[in-house]
């Protein structure tokens, strides 16, 4: 099929199962951030599931091709994978600079980070179990897991990363081995310290994909248009992904209007071009969507394409994600005809 549709991970979660408003006034949890749930902790799985249904659900209806859990049951991106790892301390929380500048709690390192058990594999079964289409599922990337901790116990930040990598790669394992169509790996720091990303952060990433033969895919992106309000016109780490194991590469294009050709430097990844504004609670017309999608094309072969959101959808509101979601399905069949799909 040409020109897919998919998340890039999130869809929002229900007023009743989180304190949205709460959620929205703080910068994204590091550590664990329990008190964001309105469920009681006997009833949070069964909420959970209830929420993942109704996010699958709604991902169905708007005619994604390919379809996430929508994190229902995180509090982050990030913090669910994080905080289960051996090594690391949530009760005495360290502090690390988040990509704002601001500083947040984050997990202490105190010891070799390790993954004690398979963290999402029970969330991908759930997905598998509820849908027929195909399944993606993120993971939480080990160059940004090391950049969102404080390191009280390896000598460098890359050995963390390594850890961390060898962690991630054990969890992708087990997520193909449960059926995972796609898993995904989210690496937004890669763009926010690039330097660092150079130095040891592909490498780490690389590791963590070592030995991988499912499709996997890497999200680098500005930030989450809630938090982080301006944009860059380019990336400052992106074509490095060149040398990246990955099968195909997520990228925002149009919050920031990126400029791109930079696309022309990943000729064999496949390319998820962002192509839904976070930022604004319109809901794009079709033809501006598929506009948006249009400006890749010049650098991206059609058959590379799959169109998804900027980032992603946690923050917005559910009938303005599910406004965008349809939009962006629409905009596909108008490329599908116009390219004889």
């Amino acid at each position: 099929m040409l020109f897919p549709t998919t998340l890039v991970g999130s869809f929002p979660q229900p007023d009743w199962l989180i304190d949205r408003p709460k959620l929205a006034g703080r910068f994204p949890p590091r550590v664990r951030a329990r008190e964001l749930w309105r469920i009681p902790e006997p009833f949070l799985q069964e909420a959970w599931e209830d929420a993942t249904r109704l996010a699958i659900r709604a991902q169905e209806d708007a005619g994604l091709d390919i379809v996430t859990d929508g994190e229902i049951r995180r509090e982050s991106y990030s913090n669910r994978f994080a905080t289960a790892l051996e090594g690391v301390d949530i009760d005495n929380p360290g502090t690390a600079l988040d990509r704002s500048g601001h500083p947040n709690p984050v997990p202490r390192i105190t010891g070799p980070i390790r993954r004690k058990h398979a963290v999402e594999v029970e969330d991908l079964k759930f997905l598998k179990a509820h849908t027929t289409r195909m399944t993606k599922i993120t993971v939480p990337g080990p160059f940004t897991m090391s950049c969102q901790a404080q390191n009280d116990y390896y000598k460098t930040d890359a050995e963390a990363a390594m850890d961390y990598a060898a962690a991630v790669n054990a969890e992708i394992r087990d997520l193909f081995a449960a059926g995972a169509d796609i898993v995904q790996i989210d690496e937004p720091y890669m763009q926010a310290r690039p330097e660092k990303a150079r130095e040891y952060g592909l490498a780490a990433l690389n590791r963590a994909l070592e030995g991988i033969t499912g499709t996997t895919a890497v999200h680098i992106c500005f930030g989450y248009a809630a938090v982080i309000h301006v944009r860059p016109s380019g990336y400052s780490f992106l074509p490095e992904l060149r040398g990246c194991a990955c099968k195909q590469v997520s990228i925002e294009t149009a919050q920031s209007n990126l400029d791109c050709k930079v696309l022309a430097e990943l000729p064999e990844q496949q390319i998820m071009v962002g192509c839904i504004d976070l930022s604004d609670m319109k809901v794009e017309a079709p033809e501006v969507v598929a506009a948006r999608v249009r400006r890749a094309l010049p650098y991206v072969a059609k058959e590379r394409v799959i169109l998804a959101p900027d980032c992603g959808m946690k923050y917005l509101p559910r009938d303005v994600a599910v406004g965008k979601m349809r939009s962006m399905v629409e905009a596909a069949r108008f490329l599908r005809t116009e390219f004889g799909a």
